[in-house]
C-alpha cells in the first residue's frame, strides 16, 4: 500500500503530521495524526457532559498520550494504546467498539464467559451513541495538545469544563521529559538579581529555532514583585512575554471589577496572573485560568490578546468552519473592537483566587 505524510499547521493546534495509509488490494485505509509541535507547559483535562446527539458530533483531537474516560461505564482508553486521531466523540466510541469486537470470535471459542461480558459491554457502548441518558466524556492529556470543540465559541460552553494542571514527575517521564533538577545552591547576599537581566537559551514556540529568553525581577509600585520573561526569535520574528508572580499566594483571592466608561481606561496597567480568569458580561465572554498565561500589559493590550486568541479558534477557520459560526465570531470581534475604541461601555471583571492580579 501507500502511506502519505503531510506536515500541516492547524491554527491553535500547533503543528501536526497527518498520515494516511491506503491498500489497493483489500481497500483497507487508515488515517492518524501525530503532534509535530512542542509539548505545552501545562497538561489539559476536558470534561464534557454529553446530553444530545449534537454533542456526539463535536470534533475531538486526541493525541496518543491522552487518556479517554467515560466514568459511568468505568470505561477508559489508556495513554499510548491508540494513535493520535482527529475525529468526533462518536468516532472515538466507534473505534473502541471496533477494537473490542476484533478478537471476539477467538474469545467465544476459548472463553465464553469473558466473551459474553465483552458483548454486554459493547452493547452498552453502542447505546451511548443514542444518548438516551446523559454521560460524561473526559480527555486527560499531560502534553496539553488534545482539544474538544466548543460549538458556542467564543461564548463559554456550560457543558464543557477545561482544566489546566502541572504535570507530575511520572507524567513528565512518560512524555520523555527530563525531570527539572533544581540547583540548591546557597544564596549569595552580595548578588542582587533585581538590577540584572538574566538570559538563558530556549527554543522559539513558533518555529522551534534557537532563541534567547530574558528574565528580570520587577517591583510593581503599591503591589508586589513579579518576574517578567520575554522571548525574541531572530529567525521568524516571533515575540512573546509572560509574567510569573514573584510572591506567595495571598490569604484571600481578589476580584476586580472595572466599569469601562472612557477610552482613557484602555491605558490602565494590568497584571493578570496565570490563575486569573477574565469575564466581560456584556459579551457573555469568559476566559478561563491559564488560557493566556501570566501577562503584564495594558487593558487595551489584554483585549487585543483576547481577540487574537478568539480569532485562532480552529473550528471557525478554513474548511472546518460553518457560515453561522464565522458570522457569530465576526459579530463578537466587532463588539470587542467597539469596547477597545471606547464606543461601547462594558464591565471588565478579573477573578484571581491566588490574589496575585492587579489593575491600576
Amino acid at each position: 500500500g501507500v502511506t502519505r505524510l503531510l506536515l500541516t499547521r492547524i491554527p491553535f493546534f500547533k503543528e501536526i503530521i497527518v498520515s494516511s495509509f491506503a491498500c489497493d488490494s483489500c481497500s483497507w485505509s487508515n488515517a492518524e495524526i501525530q503532534s509535530a509541535g512542542r509539548i505545552q507547559e501545562q497538561g489539559v483535562r476536558y470534561a464534557l457532559a454529553v446530553t444530545s446527539r449534537q454533542d456526539m458530533n463535536r470534533e475531538v483531537v486526541k493525541t496518543d498520550c491522552a487518556t479517554a474516560q467515560i466514568p459511568e461505564l468505568d470505561f477508559e482508553i489508556p495513554a499510548f494504546t491508540q494513535k493520535g486521531v482527529l475525529t468526533t466523540i462518536e468516532g472515538i466510541i466507534d473505534r473502541a467498539v471496533a477494537g473490542l469486537e476484533q478478537d471476539q470470535p477467538v474469545r467465544r471459542a476459548t472463553d465464553k464467559e469473558v466473551a459474553s461480558k465483552i458483548d454486554e459491554f459493547i452493547g452498552k457502548l453502542k447505546q451511548l451513541k443514542e444518548v438516551h441518558s446523559s454521560f460524561t466524556f473526559i480527555i486527560d492529556d499531560p502534553s496539553g495538545n488534545s482539544f474538544v470543540e466548543n460549538p458556542h465559541a467564543p461564548q463559554k460552553d456550560e457543558a464543557l469544563v477545561v482544566t489546566r494542571y502541572r504535570r507530575t514527575p511520572q507524567q513528565a517521564a512518560m512524555l520523555g521529559l527530563e525531570g527539572e533538577e533544581l540547583d540548591e545552591k546557597a544564596a549569595d547576599p552580595a548578588e542582587d538579581l533585581r538590577n540584572e537581566v538574566l538570559q538563558f537559551n530556549t527554543n522559539c514556540p513558533e518555529c522551534n529555532a534557537p532563541a534567547n529568553t530574558n528574565m528580570k525581577l520587577v517591583q510593581i509600585p503599591h503591589f508586589k514583585e513579579v518576574i517578567i520573561m520575554a522571548t525574541n526569535c531572530d529567525s521568524c520574528g516571533h515575540r512573546t512575554n509572560e509574567v510569573k508572580s514573584g510572591g506567595a499566594i495571598e490569604p484571600q483571592g481578589t476580584r476586580i471589577t472595572l466599569r469601562i466608561t472612557d477610552p482613557s481606561d484602555m491605558t490602565r496597567d494590568i497584571l493578570k496572573s496565570e490563575t486569573c480568569s477574565v469575564e466581560i458580561p456584556e459579551l457573555e465572554f469568559e476566559l478561563g485560568m491559564g488560557a493566556l498565561g501570566g501577562k503584564f500589559t495594558t487593558l487595551e493590550g489584554l483585549l487585543k490578546d483576547i481577540r487574537e486568541l478568539v480569532e485562532r479558534n480552529p473550528f471557525t477557520l478554513g474548511d472546518s468552519s460553518t457560515p453561522s459560526k464565522t458570522e457569530k465570531l465576526q459579530e463578537f470581534i466587532g463588539k470587542l473592537c467597539e469596547i477597545t475604541e471606547g464606543k461601547t461601555k462594558a464591565h471588565f471583571i478579573m477573578d484571581d483566587p491566588a490574589g496575585n492580579s492587579y489593575l491600576q
